[in-house]
């Protein structure tokens, strides 16, 4: 059914009109793979090499936190996690690898779950919200959580890339004044050097004047901008030639670069500091069009004095690609992909009324409580039992200085985080007080971190297992028992046993029959009965694996409606023995399979049914193909 939105408008008592209230505008300012020490501000052990100039003065008008964490270690239950306000694991969305069917490898002892895409439509996003609240709302760049940003609540998209593609050579293939897409500006920006005393130049980035025509377009109304770049992921490269060779001089290296994989350690990758300079520039740009424009809605103010502006990243740095050494997290423990701190603790900056300049927060936040904090600063709210649904708290009593910790409803302050990633390593974790606790799902045992003592830091680096220490004995089982009861609260999912492990010590369901009724559209899998039942199964609704593929996921047509498409899935009856398994097709699908939990904990799919032409006998290429 449709998410039905009840936003309620709150009023500030006293001499103030509705008239007069003033809505703020918003700009979520997102990274892709930005990691905590990839730039100036959270400087620890050896000093950052990449110069973000911009971000540095944000956070001399803002609020810094050092301890800001992404809700996953990776991009699409990120950005899920913020458009909705809640936990990945609990919408379903914990990896970017959308509509994989893992049958799982013989070697591997545990598949992962299968994850819809796109993002379930019926889901309440803050582009909803704030738009049903009298804001003009507007996506700039990456979106990948599925379907287009027009069907969650943006009414002004550009999905488009920008300046961040592929180069044939990345060596010489540089941007140059009279460049058709990408002309290098006129004016000079930072940074300056003896070669370049007054400047370089920046090429065209149209994800950055995207989001800069979009708020000049709707200064008239309240707006809110979801920037997303695609930099600093791979591919690791520039077309600013001057920001290269700026940078090949800074680190001592020739330019141009030689061809091939940069191997030098630490942050020595010159085309990786150029991205990061150039994300910084964009934000430049932003903060200018905002500090130079007068705010048509609050007479003798400017948009900047208006404006709240989150800077984060989806999570932790990405640290090598094949043989390229990209960064470098250090002190953090690994990187993008990994719960640990290398792969969640990320930069975050918060600017906007009522906001000290140059404040500092050392307290846990995490990007879940965007959902809430925006809210309470717009003056909106949502019903009770979407409010029951945020994963988040309001941290807008640390952005005004009057509080140092995350307060709940009740006053009570937030004691833990965590994350699920079923999904490579396969691991939960929670952090809570000094202490970082993992759940190893492949050895179904835990690690134990002493990160930071009385607050100060410890053992950032994560080097010190404390599990088998019989003096932390009681930490261990408090917080594991505190994870265990997150992840069922949140309907985590997987992993699941593998039922193709060469070394499996159960059995594990076993299709038997795989029928569909014609003229009811009825879908029927059995398993072999007398061996063990199934005790969850959904239907999946598939692409036609014999249709030419597209490749325009990225930006197709807005789903509008709460029609089924290929990707989602549903839940599907079993019979009181465990045995039978049935689903109604919807009309216009014309590919599925089933995903059944047996009562081993093995995860096994069916074959794909084509209607018209049976079972597929051959599992489509796609089913086993992951994102890198």
């Amino acid at each position: 059914m449709k998410k039905y939105i009840a936003v309620i408008y709150c009023l500030l008592i006293g001499s103030v009109s509705a008239s007069e209230l003033v809505k703020p505008n918003i700009v979520i300012f997102y990274v892709d793979d930005l990691g905590w020490q990839d730039i100036q501000l959270n400087d620890l052990d050896d000093p950052c090499l990449y110069e973000t100039p911009n971000m540095i003065k944000l956070a001399e008008e803002g609020i810094n936190f050092t301890r800001a964490y992404s809700p996953a270690p990776t991009c699409a239950p990120s950005r899920a996690g913020i458009l909705t306000g809640q936990h990945p694991a609990k919408i379903g969305m914990t990896h970017v690898d959308l509509t994989v069917l893992d049958h799982g490898k013989k070697d591997s002892k545990l598949v992962s779950p299968y994850l819809q895409g796109p993002l379930d439509l019926t889901l309440l996003t803050l582009a909803d919200v704030l738009k049903a609240n009298g804001y003009r709302t507007g996506h700039s760049g990456k979106w990948h959580v599925g379907s287009n940003a027009a069907s969650y609540g943006f009414e002004v998209v550009n999905q488009d890339r920008g300046i961040h593609r592929r180069l044939d050579d990345r060596t010489r293939d540089f941007a140059k004044v009279d460049d058709e897409k990408y002309p290098l500006s006129h004016e000079k920006y930072p940074p300056l050097s003896s070669k370049n005393p007054e400047g370089i130049s920046y090429p065209y980035d149209e994800v950055t004047e995207s989001a800069i025509n979009f708020m000049d377009k709707n200064k008239l109304e309240p707006f809110f901008l979801n920037l997303c770049h695609w930099m600093v992921h791979v591919p690791i490269v520039t077309r600013n030639g001057k920001l290269l060779e700026y940078y090949c001089d800074k680190l001592g290296q020739p330019f141009p670069p030689k061809k091939g994989d940069i191997t030098l350690p630490g942050q020595q990758n010159p085309y990786f500091a150029s991205m990061v300079t150039t994300v910084d520039w964009s934000l430049g740009k932003i903060v200018d069009y905002l500090s130079r424009t007068d705010d048509p809605r609050n007479r003798g103010k400017k948009l900047i004095e208006t404006t709240y502006i989150f800077l984060s990243s989806d999570n932790g740095g990405a640290e090598i690609k094949g043989k390229e050494i990209i960064s470098d997290n250090a002190p953090l423990k690994y990187g993008k992909k990994h719960p640990e701190e290398g792969g969640v603790r990320v930069p975050m900056i918060v600017t906007g009324p009522g906001i000290k300049g140059g404040s500092i927060s050392n307290e846990p936040v995490s990007q879940l409580d965007y959902f809430p904090t925006i809210l309470t600063v717009t003056g909106s709210s949502i019903d009770e039992a979407d409010q029951k649904k945020l994963s988040g708290l309001d941290i807008t009593p640390i952005l005004e200085g009057k509080s140092e910790k995350v307060i709940n409803t009740n006053g009570v302050e937030r004691d833990h985080l965590f994350w699920h990633f079923p999904h490579n390593g396969k691991k939960s974790g929670i952090l809570s007080g000094d202490y970082k606790l993992y759940k190893r799902f492949e050895t179904n045992d835990y690690e134990l971190y002493q990160i930071t003592k009385n607050g100060k830091r410890h053992d950032l680096e994560e080097m010190k297992d404390l599990v088998k220490n019989p003096a932390f004995s009681q930490i261990v089982e408090s917080l594991s028992k505190q994870l265990e009861v997150s992840l069922k609260a949140n309907n985590a999912e997987g992993p699941y046993l593998n039922p193709n492990f060469e070394l499996k010590d159960k059995a594990s369901a076993t299709v038997t029959t795989n029928d569909f009724d014609d003229a009811s559209r009825l879908a029927t899998v059995t398993i072999k009965k007398g061996v063990l039942c199934v005790d969850k199964a959904y239907v999946i609704y598939r692409n036609d694996p014999e249709a030419p593929k597209s490749k325009s996921h990225r930006v197709d047509k807005g789903l509008t409606d709460d029609t089924k498409h290929p990707g989602m899935r549903d839940l599907a009856t079993i019979s009181e023995d465990g045995t039978k398994i049935t689903a109604t097709i919807p009309e216009g699908l014309t590919h599925y399979c089933f995903s059944m939990i047996d009562s081993n904990n093995y995860r096994t799919f069916s074959s794909v049914y084509a209607i018209g032409k049976g079972v597929l006998k051959k599992a489509p290429a796609e089913e086993g193909k992951k994102k890198k």
